[in-house]
């Protein structure tokens, strides 16, 4: 495989991570020092720790995930190395939907002193995101592990 057949992917993970960087670094502690409304900025405080907590696994996720890439490009896709990084990438959406869970009461608090329900919508959209990568890397992960062990049973009998 070409070397540079990911690159496009490669590019895809560095724009994945700038908004999220961008919202971490300035969005998040402008709203810190300035709350829409100061009556309920105490409940509004856990869920930006939160927020900023599940940066962590969300930056291994996609560090996991150019390490992925990278793999396949030296044509080391089917090898335990990548099944490693799948696993990671799965730990990693289970802990961003765990901190997103946990965060969830919090966001009802707020929806329920500013009268609005959506956001409650709003609040539980990284919980299933997160679960659906969590389960498809899950799947990926199973599978690329099944084609590695046929390979090394048909490479034992040849």
């Amino acid at each position: 495989m070409k070397r540079g057949s990911t690159l496009f992917l490669k590019i895809a993970v560095f724009l994945i991570g700038a908004p999220v960087l961008a919202l971490g670094g300035f969005g998040l502690p402008w709203l810190v020092n300035h709350p829409v409304n100061p009556d309920y900025a105490h409940i509004l405080y856990p869920i930006l720790v939160g927020m900023f907590l599940s940066a962590i696994p969300f930056y291994i996720a996609l560090y996991q995930a150019f390490k992925l890439l990278s793999y396949i490009d030296m044509n080391k896709a089917f090898s335990q190395i990548s099944v490693v990084a799948l696993k990671n990438i799965k730990y990693c959406a289970i802990a961003i939907s765990t901190l997103y869970g946990v965060m969830l009461p919090f966001v009802f608090l707020v929806a329920e002193k500013d009268d609005a329900p959506g956001l409650i919508i709003v609040g539980m959209v990284p919980i299933f995101a997160s679960m659906v990568i969590a389960v498809f890397a899950a799947v990926l992960q199973r599978l690329l592990q099944e084609a590695i062990d046929i390979k090394s049973e048909n490479d034992l009998t040849v």
